[in-house]
């Protein structure tokens, strides 16, 4: 019994690695998630089986116990179990929980990294470092499990590096609320939904106007938002 943790990448079906490909050639059934591009489903062999196991925001989807079951119900059935994520499994992406989890019920593991939406924020002429500009990235999760907002934010919103915040639209108006209190009110920012794929929607502004930007350009999650002045090095 196997399980291979794949990271899909960013959205566009040509950002994923030959390892991840070949993973897939390989599956004999495959656990997909929403923000995996359907596309790369068609690298299977004509007996892997497909399994959707849900993860939209906000909407009902299967949870990470429920998950869990199906690893150990389809290593019962299944010699390689390739669980497909959206982006990299490894950020904010649960990965390291299923494979904990599949060790412990005896399967060998193997993890193939995946590009993360926040390295494809570089399609819309936004570098997360710049010479003179950043000093450093900051990445940060916008909701902690108990729905809150992290205190990193507070922090990072006091240095001068680039601050990448994944699923943060809900907390949007908390996190300009911290920004506020920081002083920051007028930091440029961007938001970016559907990095890397057709559909993809980019604003900038100060970051205390991104909910009504966000609310007039109709972008919502999944969303990054990017705040730092690497976000107008390209104007």
């Amino acid at each position: 019994m196997e399980l291979i943790v794949v990271g899909a990448g960013p959205g566009d079906p040509e950002l994923i690695t030959l390892k991840a490909i070949n993973a897939l050639k390989r599956a004999d059934v495959i656990l997909y998630d929403n923000l995996a591009n359907k596309i790369l489903l068609d690298y299977k062999k004509d007996s892997c089986e497909l399994v959707y196991v849900g993860k939209t925001p906000y909407q009902k989807y299967n949870s990470q116990e429920e998950i869990h079951a199906l690893i150990k119900e389809n290593a019962q059935k299944h010699e390689v179990v390739v669980r497909l994520k959206g982006g990299d499994p490894f950020v904010f992406g649960r990965g390291m929980e299923e494979i904990i989890f599949a060790r412990g019920i005896g399967m060998k593991t193997s993890y193939i990294p995946g590009i993360t939406s926040m390295l494809a924020i570089g399609l819309c002429d936004i570098p997360l470092t710049h010479r003179g500009v950043s000093e450093g990235l900051w990445i940060v999760t916008g909701t902690k499990k108990d729905g809150s907002l992290s205190r990193d934010i507070e922090l990072a919103l006091q240095s001068k590096t680039t601050l990448v915040i994944y699923m943060g639209m809900k907390n949007l108006p908390f996190i300009i609320e911290a920004a506020i209190k920081a002083g920051k009110p007028n930091t440029s920012a961007a938001l970016i939904q559907n990095a890397s794929l057709p559909s993809m929607k980019m604003v900038k502004g100060n970051l205390c106007d991104l909910h009504d930007l966000a609310t007039q350009h109709e972008i919502t999650h999944p969303a990054l938002i990017v705040i730092g002045d690497v976000t107008q090095v390209m104007p």
